[in-house]
């Protein structure tokens, strides 16, 4: 547990209670997102396996919601882009299940920090852009139409990755035990996850069943949406923070004392709320206030 600090207004997302992950997995009517979606990869994958014969990797349900590297070629079927992040190899469980574990594990603090419809648009907009980086590899790779007919891509790994680098991104020195023995801290975690993926994509290996590039290009989706301070809902994110997009230096509105400890007294009533009831008790104005907050504090780190 790290060190509690003492400020008024504390970054939103530094409040040691404000970390718990929401309790339970709301299999109720007042489902989380997170829920959401790994009931859906999972309904999809019994009913592929239990309703469909799979005499190969384009047959059954999960055959046609599969990513086709032609594509570019046939875009009338531009819908795979996001179907394919929803199926999984009916042949090997452990493809949906290892996905579905690492979406829970991450995913439930970095939506209770964007909020379910934020989260949503983040997780579906991963799913297209890892599905366009690989169709990108592939025709960078190979030019013959039917070679590029016969391969696809199905899995939620690439915005599973991207989930799991935005968590990481927030909680670094959170600590995970590797095989249940192991201490490993978020940031050399995610470290050690995108660097073999950068090493998969640098030597790839013949019959390599892992997309690689789906991963890095979720991972990098998350780099770049923590960065902006991008929210979905707009189109253009509100600041660029790195590099040479800067334009100018940046004028900061400091806000009077006495309004800033207001703000941190809400902040506190509202997160004891969160622990109590749970994020979905919220009312549209208690969200806005956090809100601000988080973007003050965001501000206030650059």
């Amino acid at each position: 547990m790290e060190k509690q600090v003492a400020p008024a207004l504390m970054g939103l997302y530094d409040r040691d209670y404000a970390r718990d992950p929401p309790r339970g997995f709301f299999l109720g009517g007042d489902r989380s997102m997170v829920a959401n979606l790994i009931l859906i990869n999972v309904v999809v994958y019994l009913a592929d396996v239990l309703f469909f014969d799979h005499p190969d990797t384009t047959a059954g349900l999960s055959g046609w919601m599969a990513l086709n590297a032609n594509l570019f070629h046939q875009p009338w079927n531009a819908w795979q882009l996001l179907t394919c992040g929803f199926a999984h190899d009916p042949r090997h469980w452990l493809h949906v299940a290892g996905n579905m574990f690492m979406l829970w594990l991450f995913g439930r603090d970095v939506e209770a920090i964007y909020g379910r419809g934020e989260f949503l648009r983040i997780y579906l907009t991963m799913i297209i852009v890892a599905s366009l980086a690989w169709l990108v590899s592939q025709m960078a790779q190979v030019r013959d139409p039917d070679i590029l007919a016969a391969r696809t891509m199905l899995g939620a790994s690439g915005a599973v990755a991207g989930i799991m680098v935005l968590n990481i991104i927030h909680f670094p020195r959170r600590v995970f035990y590797f095989w249940g023995v192991v201490p490993l801290p978020a940031w050399l975690l995610g470290t050690l996850y995108i660097g073999q993926d950068i090493m998969g994509y640098a030597r790839p290996r013949s019959g390599e069943p892992i997309a690689f590039e789906a991963h890095l290009a979720g991972a990098a989706f998350a780099f770049l949406y923590y960065s902006t301070g991008w929210n979905l809902g707009r189109i253009v994110p509100r600041r660029l923070s790195w590099g040479m997009l800067k334009r100018g230096p940046k004028l900061r509105v400091h806000e009077p004392p006495q309004r800033e400890e207001d703000l941190g007294r809400q902040v506190d009533r509202i997160l004891e709320k969160i622990s109590r009831e749970g994020e979905a008790s919220l009312t549209r104005v208690e969200r806005q206030t956090l809100e601000e907050a988080s973007r003050r504090y965001q501000q206030r780190r650059k």
